[in-house]
């Protein structure tokens, strides 16, 4: 208890550069713990949607009817569905318009791809904030650490004989900057490391369907609308 009154008062007693310094840090602490469990809940779900499309795609289904099933709730499409979906839909114009089947292969290479690129952006988002916190908040600490042991050494200056009673104070302030700093680092370090490690998995997992599906596509010369591609064959 003695530990915990001493520590907030040498918060409260800090000076005002120090104060704004560990209430930056607070700050960053809170957002990021509040992206940390924010990009946990969106990166479960993002893989759990990753898992159930890829077990209902291989699974022999009507390409069709997959593809009018993602048509009713095409705002809500994630991940591998948005995918799938950008790709076959872009077929679905593009066979309209008579188009040589190479054309219409790459147009649906293009439309994929966008749908890719945009939903790694989804993943990767706020991640470079973790980055920043976790970069910057050692050395944001180290400065307040710094100006505080400053202060308090040009105290020291106009007294007589200096005494480590006096001096403690001072230091033991400036060092709760650098705790603070270290706190609102490390978690956001390593949680920026494993979002990372996870968002690189999930968007090769999103390239692998994006070539495979194209392969599927090539292979069978383009779906016809009452055509079933016998998915299992493929695997």
């Amino acid at each position: 208890m003695t530990s915990d009154a001493s520590i907030l008062s040498f918060i409260i007693n800090a000076g005002p550069v120090v104060k704004a310094v560990m209430l930056l840090l607070v700050s960053a602490s809170i957002i990021s713990w509040g992206i940390i469990f924010q990009r946990a809940m969106l990166l479960k779900k993002a893989r759990t949607s990753l898992s159930e499309f890829e077990n209902q795609f291989w699974s022999g289904a009507d390409i069709n009817q997959l593809y009018n099933g993602l048509e009713r709730r095409k705002q809500e499409l994630t991940g591998l569905e948005s995918i799938f979906y950008s790709g076959f839909n872009e077929f679905l114009r593009l066979r309209q318009r008579g188009l040589h089947f190479e054309a219409v292969i790459e147009g649906i290479q293009r439309a994929m791809r966008v749908a890719h690129a945009r939903e790694c952006d989804k993943l990767e988002n706020q991640l470079a904030f973790l980055a920043t916190v976790g970069s910057t908040s050692p050395y944001v600490g180290l400065f307040g650490t710094v100006w505080g042991i400053m202060t308090s050494f040009q105290a020291l200056g106009h007294v007589s004989q200096a005494t480590i009673s006096m001096v403690a104070p001072g230091i033991s302030e400036a060092l709760i900057a650098t705790a603070m700093g270290l706190f609102a680092a490390i978690p956001a370090v390593i949680a920026y490391n494993r979002y990372a490690n996870v968002v690189e998995r999930l968007s090769n997992q999103y390239h692998t369907f994006l070539e495979e599906f194209t392969s599927i596509l090539h292979r069978q010369g383009g779906p016809k609308q009452d055509h079933k591609i016998a998915l299992e064959e493929e695997l």
